[in-house]
């Protein structure tokens, strides 16, 4: 059964800057986050996203059409054992990277593979991390010096980039690509485009049924939404 929506209780969607950070206001009041938390950013654009999201909302508030929001909400209630989860979350995504999985056969999908993501396996060992690729379903070991340095780039980061780049990782299933989109290398489009190779061949060769595609679409449409913030970070 559906989850019932919550009606628009609110008339004016407003930004402002209190104690050097940025928040949004409905009706005056500071919004808060699902843990009741005041939700403020030092992005002022960042906020005006937020902003944009709520104001959007008809007659019944939609959290699905609401990326950003969704997004901001888990940052600012980041602790520090749920931002040493999501660094542990970013290194076992190395272990596993899609682009480190490689079609046996047939030659046309290994050929597809190899034209979009050899490129971008030469450029992440330009960036430290250097990650084998194979032909197996079996998990296959990394080097450790390349995810100790995956540790180190999400440990440096703030709690919002932090929570974008996993959130990224985990779209892509893949590291090296939420790697190229956070270094301004890739726009999140391109590397959702990238990420979907083995499933558009999948999809040429069998159909794509109207329920996946919707949901792909919606992914695709949400994931351009969130890059969208890195200008801001």
């Amino acid at each position: 059964m559906a989850k019932k929506l919550a009606k628009r209780f609110y008339k004016s969607v407003k930004v402002d800057k209190a104690e050097g950070q940025w928040r949004v206001l409905l009706d005056g009041m500071q919004l808060r986050t699902p843990g009741k938390l005041k939700l403020a950013v030092s992005s002022k654009a960042i906020a005006e996203k937020v902003a944009a999201e709520w104001e959007a909302q008809a007659e019944h508030i939609n959290p699905s059409l609401m990326p950003v929001t969704r997004l901001v909400n888990v940052a600012v209630e980041q602790t520090p054992s749920r931002r040493a989860d999501l660094v542990a979350e970013a290194r076992r995504y190395a272990q596993t990277d899609l682009l480190c999985y490689r079609a046996p056969q047939p030659r046309m999908l290994i050929e597809r593979q190899s034209e979009a993501w050899d490129i971008w396996l030469a450029w992440a060992e330009g960036q430290g991390l250097t990650l084998k690729t194979t032909e197996s379903l079996q998990a296959i070991e990394q080097p450790c010096e390349s995810l100790d340095a995956l540790d180190h780039f999400s440990k440096s980061l703030d709690n919002l980039p932090l929570t974008l780049f996993v959130h990224l990782i985990a779209v892509y299933g893949s590291v090296i690509l939420g790697l190229a989109v956070m270094r301004g290398a890739l726009s999140a489009e391109a590397a959702f485009n990238l990420s979907r190779v083995d499933a558009i061949y999948q999809i040429e060769l069998w159909g794509e049924d109207e329920e996946q595609a919707e949901i792909t679409a919606a992914l695709r449409k949400e994931t351009i939404a969130l890059g969208s913030i890195l200008s801001a970070l």
